[in-house]
């Protein structure tokens, strides 16, 4: 099959920093703004549809994609699983619409401002505009920064302290599972097989399987700038979340 649900990207070749990914970047930051200035504009009814609206069509749209692998015979499930960090912040993204849960947003923050948004700037894409697989790639990544900006602006969430330490448990109970799946079949999901064979931030990060306990410390780090940066704040500048961690 060729054209933009086909599985050629001859005609759709992506390159990196071209101007329909400065388009993405600048509706990256547009979106953000709008969702910030107009955070207290819409009602609860109107956010509850926008919310589960937004579910919907990610829904369909991870659905439509997981069709064209299947159709255009590239699904594998070494590699088709939703068991990358991007794919496991969409189906936490879906959840946290749907059930408004504060445990949600708080590891999707995370998740998504970190891994989303590295994966905008420098996505690993083939196909660009107007392919089927650019707009999948760039609706579910922007959805993920979104929508937990939309529910801390708009809806008043915030991480806590504890918020990082949830992370820390939630990514060590998930990455034994995911090692034990890359090993049934033959995958590489998150990287925890081995290295990347291309040039990537793991490289610096030291030798398998270390450069995973280096990546987990840097994630880590960077989870406590987000935590610094989007807390809930008294006019002293101290935290004001005072919950217990499970709460």
């Amino acid at each position: 099959m060729d054209g933009v649900f086909g599985r050629s990207f001859t005609n759709y070749d992506f390159d990196m920093f071209s101007t329909s990914h400065f388009v993405i970047i600048t509706i990256l930051i547009l979106g953000s703004s709008i969702i910030y200035l107009n955070r207290d504009k819409l009602n609860a009814r109107q956010r509850r549809r926008t919310e589960i609206g937004i579910a919907i069509t990610l829904i369909i749209m991870e659905l439509t994609y997981h069709f064209w692998m299947i159709i255009n015979g590239s699904w594998n499930v070494s590699h088709a699983i939703p068991l990358e960090l991007c794919s496991i912040s969409l189906i936490l993204t879906v959840l946290l619409l749907l059930t408004r849960k504060r445990i949600i947003y708080e590891i999707l923050l995370f998740t998504a401002l970190l891994g989303a948004s590295q994966a905008l700037f420098t996505p690993a894409l083939n196909y660009d505009f107007p392919h089927f697989r650019f707009f999948h790639f760039f609706y579910t990544h922007l959805m993920e920064i979104w929508v937990p900006l939309y529910f801390t602006w708009a809806k008043g969430y915030r991480p806590t302290i504890w918020s990082v330490l949830k992370l820390c448990i939630f990514l060590n109970v998930l990455m034994p599972i995911i090692m034990l799946i890359n090993k049934l079949v033959g995958g590489n999901y998150m990287f925890l097989s081995h290295k990347p064979d291309s040039a990537s931030l793991l490289d610096v990060l030291g030798p398998y399987p270390w450069y995973i306990l280096s990546l987990e410390g840097l994630l880590i780090g960077l989870s406590l700038i987000v935590w610094l940066i989007f807390r809930e704040k008294t006019s002293k500048g101290t935290e004001m979340a005072r919950e217990l961690p499970f709460q």
